[in-house]
């Protein structure tokens, strides 16, 4: 994140969510895509304040990296973004940090 999409040190919050296979429920050829039981879901929350190009280079370095370790096909990461505006963060103290 910090290296393709401006992520400053030290934000880094995050949840990690296992589910059994019967919990676990996703479209195995949607949109002509073959996924596996390895697939991986990520969703980011982050500021509306980026170009097209650096997300589709995020997903691209997300697809690389998970590919080498530990060794995820590229069918099976599955990445959303949910963009909010920067007023609609406040990371503690009752603020909203981003609005200047």
């Amino acid at each position: 994140m910090r290296e393709t999409f401006d992520v400053p040190e030290g934000d880094r919050f995050m949840t990690v969510t296992e589910h059994d296979a019967d919990d676990f429920v996703y479209g195995a050829d949607y949109l002509g895509i073959n996924r596996s039981d390895d697939l991986v879901m990520i969703q980011l929350t982050v500021s509306n304040t980026r170009p097209l190009e650096k997300k589709q280079a995020l997903y691209r370095r997300i697809v690389e990296r998970l590919g080498q370790n530990p060794g995820l096909r590229p069918e099976d990461v599955f990445i959303n973004l949910v963009e909010v505006k920067p007023e609609n963060w406040s990371f503690g103290m009752g603020e909203a940090q981003y609005v200047k």
